[in-house]
């Protein structure tokens, strides 16, 4: 008919680029015009992930800021993009997105309108420095972590480099940040200042992540420092309020604790944080989450359970293998170095107790379990 092809035509041929996402931000349509800007085929598009088109700094704003924005409003309207073309140049766009929802709320398809930003904003000048710096720390952190494998460095360099080499710099970046947060800047301006510094703190954790995982594997498990901890509630309260401010996500908590308790108290919270992020990422966001502590016959148990999707057996095998990354819920984007419960499992390890989980339908549950005593220590 007539006016399908003038459909197609308007399509293919309109004066601004085009793309059409599925469920998972998979590009399943792309119009002539945005092909021509970028130089692909419509092969090399379709079926491509849409935050792998662009470059590494734009896959993190786009999945830490603006995919998480689209999900809670259904909508953005002139954000700022790069795109990488075929012969490697990198192309500013602006882009407008608006999103479809299933009855339950769940993003089923994504429409994006993209155009050329044939001018900077000022503001960009500046965050392009602090961009290029945080991406050339990961490029470091990457090259550090070769030359581990490579070389077999000694445990005490390798962590005396990352604390020093990649640490200190990324504080600089961080105090920058704060400064030019302070200066007159648009909102838009402001609020890239404030991915920037999300990043900043993600990427520190990354590190200590690394850290962690250097320390298990040369070291021959993490050191302790255990005494008889008698607030390890309050220990256990503060990381449930940090997880649960920054999620919006209802955590229950029950304690029934005996005090003392022979561990190392921050060592235990990042444990449990890390157990609290991963039942965050992949139970169901319309259920609670729930912290339980306790003794019980001379051992301390804590178990953090959600609901949502049983784990896959295949899953189940590797949960505690470092960089292993199962599937999110919902469609969430993944994030990390896959290291969380790998480390929460060489916590378990370090105090003589063990980590282990069970996963149906109706519930997936952790459980750290170690015995009470200072006998037990390492």
């Amino acid at each position: 008919m007539q006016n399908n092809d003038d459909f197609k035509d308007l399509f293919d041929n309109a004066p601004c680029g085009y793309l059409v996402l599925d469920d998972r931000s998979r590009i399943v349509l792309v119009n002539r015009t945005l092909r021509g800007w970028l130089g692909f085929d419509t092969a090399d598009i379709i079926g491509k992930n849409f935050p792998d088109s662009m470059p590494i700094a734009g896959r993190m704003f786009f999945e830490t800021h603006f995919s998480p924005l689209l999900r809670m409003q259904g909508f953005f309207h002139e954000v700022a993009l790069d795109f990488l073309c075929r012969d490697g140049t990198r192309l500013p766009v602006l882009a407008n997105a608006t999103q479809t929802a299933d009855v339950e709320g769940r993003g089923t398809k994504t429409r994006i309108a993209i155009f050329q930003a044939t001018s900077r904003r000022k503001y960009e000048r500046e965050l392009a420095d602090a961009n290029r710096a945080g991406s050339e720390a990961r490029k470091e952190i990457e090259g550090l972590v070769a030359a581990l494998t490579e070389t077999a460095l000694h445990r005490e360099e390798f962590i005396a480099i990352l604390g020093h080499d990649l640490r200190n710099p990324l504080a600089s970046i961080g105090s920058g940040m704060r400064i030019l947060s302070k200066e007159d800047l648009s909102t838009r301006a402001r609020q890239m200042v404030s991915l920037i510094e999300g990043s900043v703190s993600r990427m520190s954790g990354l590190i200590g992540d690394v850290l962690d995982l250097t320390r298990g594997r040369i070291g021959g498990g993490f050191s302790l420092n255990r005494r008889a901890e008698e607030g390890l509630a309050s220990h256990l309260e503060q990381v449930v309020g940090e997880l649960a401010g920054s999620s919006e996500r209802v955590i229950d908590t029950a304690f029934a604790l005996e005090e003392p308790i022979y561990v190392d108290a921050a060592r235990v919270a990042q444990l449990v944080s890390n157990l609290l992020g991963n039942a965050i990422t992949h139970g169901a966001s319309d259920q609670p989450i729930s912290l339980e502590a306790r003794t019980e016959e001379g051992a301390l148990v804590l178990t953090v359970s959600n609901g949502g999707d049983s784990i896959p057996e295949e899953a189940m095998q590797r949960l505690f293998q470092p960089f292993f990354r199962g599937g999110t819920s919902e469609g969430r984007s993944e994030q990390g170095l896959g290291l969380g419960l790998y480390i929460a499992s060489e916590i378990a390890k370090a105090h003589g107790g063990t980590l282990t989980v069970t996963s149906s339908s109706e519930r997936t549950a952790f459980e750290f379990r170690m015995p009470n005593g200072s006998d037990d220590t390492r």
